[in-house]
């Protein structure tokens, strides 16, 4: 008798944790294959998962050409030329340094090298050797560092700090050879998280910045980071610092965004608040988001990445219709936030995908429905 209380004891605690457990960010149940809510992605125009590009918010075909001809040839001399046709303000051009450096990086972890073969993204150390003076190859060498530290080493270590100073001197390098260009100062604050800058010494990097490309999209978001309570400041400095990019956006500006990635980077492990995705702060910041994808410029390079955290929030706040809505504009690319936190980005955004098609139909929505 003593074990069937036993039993049923441990059942009940069950259907207390379970909810619990699925409400901790970025887990959400997956609608299995076969059941009446999972709807066929083809039916939407969707792209099937395992077609789900992971390395792009978004498309840049330019930039994908060229990664495939470096990446063949191992010439870095096409990333040169893109680089220096790419508006050195604009938001494309950080994010084809980004890009490039993650190439670079992806390629060594792949193939480090040894006594008899080459590492890989050797392409990256010719182009610094035969280019020195080249402002792009810096500005690439000095994100490829910074992505090298997070990537093969542990904060606070002193393998990471030693690759961080690096990158800092890089930095600095690749500042020189372009005194007007925002990028190398983008890339530091990544090392000003990570070398645990002081407030003040992080606020004149900051002026920098704002000095060169005031409403940089990319740069507000590497900002954010350093002002979150998990890094070095606090939930109410990151909040204040979203809210004052965004009330000093220019028109058309997608920095009216930001308070909801600093809602997203300060959401709780474990929600137990009923509504919280209904809840007054979290709907100012989606609504605040939405004005923003609405007042932008379609082809604005940011755009992808405000889309993306909109339908983790439209998800989870159950408003179906306009994450369908966010769905059908960037279906295809998922490397953006919140899916590139997941081990498996495309498998997260199909989940996401498929409860919102769910959500939708259950309200009356079909295919012949959707918005156009």
């Amino acid at each position: 008798m003593e074990i069937l209380w036993v039993l049923i004891a441990l059942v009940m605690l069950s259907f207390v944790l379970l909810p619990v457990l699925r409400r901790r960010r970025g887990m959400i149940e997956q609608v299995p294959a076969g059941h009446p809510d999972a709807a066929d992605p083809a039916d939407y125009g969707f792209v099937r998962e395992e077609e789900l590009d992971i390395r792009m918010p978004g498309p840049d075909q330019d930039l994908l050409d060229v990664l495939n001809v470096v990446q063949r040839t191992q010439d870095y001399r096409a990333a040169q030329q893109l680089l220096a046709g790419t508006e050195a303000e604009g938001e494309r051009r950080w994010q084809r340094v980004q890009a490039f450096a993650g190439a670079a990086a992806l390629e060594l972890h792949q193939r480090p090298g040894g006594v008899s073969d080459t590492p890989g993204g050797q392409w990256l150390r010719v182009w610094r050797a035969e280019a020195p003076e080249d402002a792009g190859g810096a500005a690439v060498h000095a994100e490829f560092l910074v992505q090298q530290a997070w990537r093969t080493s542990t904060p606070g270590t002193d393998d990471f700090r030693i690759i961080m100073e690096e990158a800092r001197d890089a930095c600095g390098q690749a500042a020189l050879l372009a005194p007007g260009d925002p990028i190398p100062y983008i890339v530091e604050l990544s090392v000003a998280r990570g070398l645990s800058y002081s407030q003040q010494e992080f606020e004149q990097l900051w002026l920098k910045i704002l000095d060169r490309a005031p409403a940089h999209m990319g740069a507000h978001l590497a900002a954010l980071h350093y002002w979150c309570e998990k890094w070095h400041g606090s939930r109410d400095q990151a909040m204040s610092f979203a809210e004052a990019a965004a009330a000093r956006a220019p028109q058309g500006s997608l920095l009216a965004a930001m308070p909801l990635f600093a809602v997203f980077e300060h959401l709780p492990e474990v929600n137990l608040v009923t509504g919280f995705y209904q809840s007054e702060v979290v709907t100012k910041a989606i609504h605040g988001a939405l004005f923003a994808v609405h007042a932008a410029r379609p082809d604005d390079p940011m755009m992808a990445h405000v889309r993306h955290l909109l339908v983790f929030f439209l998800v989870r706040a159950q408003r179906w219709s306009e994450a369908v809505n966010q769905l059908i504009h960037i279906d295809g690319h998922v490397g953006a936030l919140p899916w590139t936190l997941s081990a498996d980005p495309a498998g997260e955004f199909a989940v996401y995908r498929a409860l919102a098609v769910a959500g939708y139909e259950a309200n009356g929505g079909n295919p012949a429905s959707l918005p156009h």
